[in-house]
């Protein structure tokens, strides 16, 4: 029976300028908002020298995260994304923040990569602004990165996340909000260096209209407007105006442009700096703006999932095809994997976890995309594609936590492998590799025959497999690969016992 969906939604971005929240409701497949929260907390602002982001800064963000966690903490797990960005992808020692984050919030953070965040952007500019069959070009100013999007309707078609955004730059050339005409012109130098590699991937000549989304590229829209800079959307002309008044000022404090939210003042000129560079390097002579952005994206992205329109099986389908994988064998490492899961009772971790499940038949499907590298060690090559791919839908910890399976699915199995990946995987992935584990060593004939009904109980670390007849008697190299599995799993930890 298909599960219920739930009520209400909610995604948070956990961005390198301001956390975002937006909580929606949820009836027969249709979304209305009922509440938003932001708040700018800096994150970039607080990462030193070395990549470590300082007590401060995380009491800063905790203290935001308890006020989001009061409103979403009682929501199903299955009904809540929150994603980390550029600032937690750098940040050395994000993971400790991120324990006592997901505390706060009661609910996992996940850290996506800068084309991850790229394809969810658009999403959210995408739902946003509507259908149109023309190619369009999404730009997206962050604390700590840019995204640059080329799409159609609501397909991205190239995607790229560059290191800059409006923190970043601002504490880099206008420290302590100090202006200078000299310091401008580096910043804007700066960005056009970043640009360069990408200025004809992203040009003018690629799409017929420039959509901006999230804080920055908004509040230069609303300055523009009320200045008399611009009157529709931003202009090249309009920011060459913007970009003089600043050159006149020598501190933030100076400028004194209306509707500009007070807290944006310190990292404006930054990010008019990233705007400015972006518009002369892909030629852009207007730009509207979106209401759409991250969050928006990751809110349709959980629909997807609660709909069974996971992008993440797209993208399996897609990796596994783009690696000619064998299909068939791939199919009957599949049937094998749900027929062992089937039999399980609720002794074991993994009774009933429909995440887990899902997991491991993307491993079955995956686990030989290595082949297409070399034969020798392909379980290894599988696993280096996955965790260091751009896969759509796959957060960080999600692309790590399959690597390990399929990195784990032959030969030794070393435990502490498992050590590093976040609760409750540590517990739960040694269990998913071992039927990963056991499904190949069974389907090691690669024939389309039948696998006799076996069972399979596990009891805490004790794996019992039980075959009809003489099936093992008859079978001397299952038999055979069987004992050589029970020897790897040992030191492990895991028995092993068949007969």
């Amino acid at each position: 029976m298909p599960k219920k969906p739930p009520r209400c939604v909610a995604a948070v971005d956990l961005g390198s300028n301001s956390f975002h929240m937006i909580v929606c409701s949820l009836t027969d497949g249709k979304l209305q908002t009922i509440d938003r929260l932001k708040e700018m907390v800096r994150l970039a602002a607080g990462l030193d020298n070395k990549n470590f982001l300082d007590h401060d800064t995380q009491k800063r963000a905790l203290i935001c995260l308890e006020r989001f966690g009061q409103r979403i903490r009682d929501f199903p797990p299955e009904s809540v994304r929150v994603v980390g960005t550029s600032t937690l992808r750098n940040a050395k020692n994000a993971q400790q923040f991120l324990e006592k984050a997901e505390k706060a919030l009661n609910h996992p953070i996940h850290i996506i990569s800068g084309i991850e965040e790229a394809r969810l952007i658009y999403q959210g500019v995408a739902h946003s602004v509507g259908s149109t069959s023309d190619l369009r070009l999404v730009v997206d100013i962050g604390g700590g990165s840019t995204e640059y999007i080329i799409g159609k309707e609501d397909t991205p078609s190239n995607k790229e996340s560059l290191s800059m955004g409006c923190v970043s730059v601002s504490n880099r050339f206008f420290a302590q909000g100090q202006l200078s005409k000299n310091a401008f012109n580096k910043a804007i130098l700066f960005a056009d260096q970043q640009l360069e590699p990408f200025q004809k991937k992203f040009h003018r000549k690629h799409w017929a209209k420039a959509i901006g989304s999230s804080g920055t590229l908004r509040s230069i829209d609303k300055v523009l407007q009320a200045k008399g800079w611009s009157n529709n959307g931003i202009t090249m002309s309009g920011l060459e105006h913007l970009i003089a008044h600043i050159k006149q000022c020598v501190h933030v404090s100076e400028l004194n442009l209306p509707d500009l939210d007070q807290e944006r003042l310190p990292v404006f000129p930054g990010g008019v700096a990233i705007a400015y560079a972006t518009f002369k390097n892909l030629d852009i002579e207007q730009m509207s703006v979106s209401d759409g952005a991250l969050r928006e994206g990751l809110i349709h992205d959980l629909l997807g999932r609660i709909y069974d329109h996971d992008i993440r099986s797209a993208t399996v389908k897609t990796l596994a095809s783009r690696y000619h994988t064998d299909k068939q064998h791939a199919d009957r490492i599949k049937q094998t994997l749900n027929y062992m899961l089937e039999q399980l009772n609720c002794d074991c971790c993994l009774f009933n976890n429909q995440e887990a499940a899902q997991f491991i038949e993307w491993a079955g499907e995956l686990h030989e995309i290595g082949h297409d590298i070399a034969h020798s060690q392909y379980h290894k090559h599988s696993a280096y594609i996955i965790e260091n791919g751009d896969l759509a839908g796959f957060t960080t910890q999600d692309q790590i936590l399959l690597a390990t399976i399929i990195r784990s699915h032959k030969r030794k199995f070393s435990r502490t492998r498992f050590n590093e990946l976040p609760t409750p995987w540590n517990n739960l992935a040694p269990f998913m590799t071992i039927f990963l584990r056991l499904a190949v060593v069974l389907r090691r004939n690669r024939q389309e025959h039948d696998l006799p009904e076996f069972r399979i109980a596990i009891t805490k670390s004790r794996i019992e497999l039980r075959f009809p007849g003489n099936w093992l008697l008859n079978s001397p190299l299952t038999h055979a690969d069987l004992i050589q599995e029970a020897d790897y799993l040992k030191p492990a930890g895991f028995k092993l016992e068949f007969s």
